[in-house]
């Protein structure tokens, strides 16, 4: 009888003991969601059982795919080139709409985390280089850079995105070459409340297949400030469920944890979408090596 008992209260303690577990396997928090399309997108942090960091992301609920806005603009990225004193939007105007999504405070305050907030721009008819990324398309920016001073980025008439001339010179000032892997190069796409985004030419996009989803990595004035994933919208529709490897540096400038992968899912039992950053690794700060030479590098 004493054995049966024994039994039993094992078996109870195990059975709490896997249910906590389980439980406890995979916490997400969410921060304040947007209206978008028929639906809403907010940021997300996941944490496993022990509080390690596990995603960063951006969660869509399915309906934000339908209905997106058309026009080319939300106009708040606008300069007045002709000094006429009337804002065109078509011609003086960002082409984005865009969304701040600040992270969940669980992780933006937390010293060893470089990523503070997230901007998501939907882009309706795609941005420059021509016949790459021109497609509806989402950039989901991963922002290390304080919000003020992306917003300090203003639009202006230099560039092929319009920046402020003075800023456009700071977003092409060559990075070190620990910094950012030698293949992601300056392509002149330089915007105003965003700063730099060095692309990788050697991708699939840039030679002839279908754009589905690119990585990039934001700098400005010689550091990096952002790492963004950038994802057809018809890509997204297709459902997909994968993980890309990250690119990484040799070295950052900031001790933290960074991602080495980047995912897009869809999960059916949700509906929903996620675009995300996982499995992080500490990294120690480097100090910054030569600069890249534009012309063997060519940028």
């Amino acid at each position: 009888m004493k054995t049966r008992q024994v039994v039993f209260t094992v078996a109870a303690i195990l059975a709490a003991f896997s249910l906590g577990s389980s439980t406890q396997r995979a916490e997400r928090v969410l921060g304040t969601p947007s209206s978008l399309g028929n639906g809403t997108v907010a940021s997300y942090a996941e944490f496993d059982g022990s509080g390690a960091l596990k995603a960063i992301g951006v969660v869509f609920s399915a309906g934000a795919l339908d209905a997106l806005p058309t026009a080319p603009s939300d106009g708040h990225r606008c300069f007045d080139a002709n000094n006429d004193g009337v804002i065109d939007l078509a011609t003086e105007c960002s082409a984005w709409h865009e969304h701040v999504l600040p992270v969940p405070s669980e992780v933006s305050r937390r010293p060893d985390v470089p990523f503070k907030w997230a901007l998501l721009n939907w882009n309706p008819y795609g941005h420059i280089p021509a016949g790459v990324f021109d497609k509806p398309h989402f950039d989901v920016h991963f922002y290390i850079e304080p919000i003020e001073n992306i917003f300090a980025l203003q639009r202006g008439t230099c560039g092929l995105e319009f920046l402020r001339c003075d800023q456009y010179a700071l977003a092409r000032k060559p990075m070190p070459r620990n910094y950012v892997p030698s293949n992601f190069q300056d392509l002149g796409a330089a915007a105003p409340a965003m700063g730099n985004h060095l692309m990788d030419p050697t991708t699939h996009e840039f030679h002839g297949e279908m754009f589905t989803r690119h990585w990039i990595y934001g700098v400005y004035d010689g550091r990096v400030i952002f790492y963004e994933e950038m994802v057809a919208r018809s890509y997204m529709l297709s459902k997909p469920d994968r993980c890309f490897p990250i690119q990484s540096p040799d070295a950052v400038a900031l001790t933290g944890y960074y991602p080495t992968r980047s995912c897009i899912r869809y999960a059916p039992g949700k509906d929903e979408y996620t675009v995300s950053i996982e499995d992080f690794v500490l990294r120690k700060a480097s100090p910054p090596g030569p600069v890249r030479d534009e012309a063997s590098d060519n940028l």
